[in-house]
């Protein structure tokens, strides 16, 4: 950890150098301290407070107007105390949450190191969600970021192909139970070209999985024999055509034999979001997710699962917002409930929570706030931007 630090102190030291000489490089130092209290009532009961500070550097460099050479720089310092069944338990990290640099002109940029990426047409139920693990219900949108290498080009028809290789990368993502062997590199790009009134995306990425035990999304352990490669397929689109529409669908496939494993995987979410003309405008979104996994053929299903999402925001007036979001499970008939009220000034957010969700939690699972959001409670937080 000391050598992130002291690449944040270099780059600020020679920012504040080059600045006063010729103003080619300028840097800015910003910050996002964030405070919670979650107050948990079902039958886990259960108190935790924490706290999160992250500190970014970010710089830019242009030598002529047509390119530019920027960087971003933070960590993700945080603390939490638990007390739960008369026990009181810590848990604190200080790690890197973007460290990357990139290279970019008019219709190009190539950008490298620990960076986010997100893609697709999908909101709340993703199977894109190849690289991040972003909960919808989080109004911060945190998520840690992958190692990689990504190239971007963008048409002047608003088209852009994308191109990625990632390396260092063992946690599992998204819809992943399984992580990737860290030591092989991943690869992939993605397609997106204008349809119409919208757009449309294809995209491709290939990785290796270790063998040996290793850690299921779920927190549980499976013994993977030897390792094998695993290939993903999507395409994503979304049109304006009154209301929004969108979809997106991902095929998995899996080159594994006698296992337990599905030999291939299918992911399809279909959706639709409208404001209506009601008051200051009510935004509402829905979404139906479908997976079903095969050991022989690609669509000949032997297990499915499904799940349909109801996303509703209203701005109450300038500062205040409430947005509502809930989730049905088809196959266990259980509901998941969320409700949060937030207040923005210039730096300053105000969250006030509620949620009512079963106490085994089985949508976005390697999400990081699925286990504080099970069971029912309260979450008050707060975020300060300098």
């Amino acid at each position: 950890m000391k050598k992130y630090s002291l690449i944040l102190w270099c780059f600020a030291l020679l920012s504040l150098n080059l600045y006063s000489q010729g103003k080619k490089l300028s840097a800015t130092l910003e910050g996002q301290l964030i405070g919670w209290t979650n107050f948990n009532f079902g039958n886990s009961y259960a108190n935790q407070w924490g706290g999160r500070y992250i500190p970014e550097l970010s710089f830019e460099y242009k030598k002529i107007e047509k390119w530019k050479f920027d960087g971003e720089f933070s960590l993700n310092a945080y603390g939490v105390e638990t007390y739960k069944e008369k026990d009181w338990s810590s848990l604190g990290d200080l790690k890197p949450y973007r460290a990357w640099l990139r290279y970019s002109t008019e219709q190009f940029e190539l950008r490298g190191g620990l960076q986010k990426i997100n893609f697709g047409s999908a909101n709340m139920l993703r199977p894109l969600m190849w690289f991040d693990k972003v909960d919808p219900r989080d109004p911060l949108g945190l998520t840690d970021g992958v190692n990689a290498l990504l190239a971007r080009y963008y048409f002047l028809n608003n088209a852009n192909v994308w191109a990625w290789i990632l390396y260092g990368n063992e946690d599992p993502r998204g819809w992943d139970m399984l992580p990737s062997d860290k030591k092989i590199p991943e690869m992939g790009g993605r397609i997106q070209y204008p349809v119409l009134t919208g757009e449309m995306g294809l995209s491709y990425h290939h990785r290796s999985i270790g063998g040996d035990s290793v850690s299921l999304g779920t927190g549980s352990l499976l013994y993977i024999p030897e390792p094998f490669s695993q290939t993903k397929m999507g395409i994503d689109g979304k049109w304006d055509v009154g209301p929004g529409i969108m979809i997106e669908y991902v095929v998995k496939s899996n080159d594994i034999k006698d296992s337990i494993l599905y030999r291939f995987e299918n992911q399809l979410s279909l959706g639709i979001d409208y404001t209506f003309g009601l008051g200051n405008g009510l935004t509402a979104m829905m979404e139906h997710f479908i997976w079903s996994g095969s050991r022989d053929e690609i669509f000949n299903s032997a297990e499915s699962f499904q799940f349909t999402a109801l996303n509703i925001t209203y701005p109450v007036g300038i500062l205040d917002n409430i947005a509502a979001i809930l989730y049905y499970s088809w196959g266990d008939n259980s509901w998941y409930r969320f409700v949060n009220w937030s207040r923005q000034y210039d730096k300053l957010s105000l969250y006030f929570m509620a949620y009512w969700n079963p106490e085994n939690f089985n949508i976005i699972p390697n999400s990081d706030t699925s286990n504080l959001f099970s069971g029912k409670g309260i979450q008050i937080m707060f975020s300060f931007n300098y």
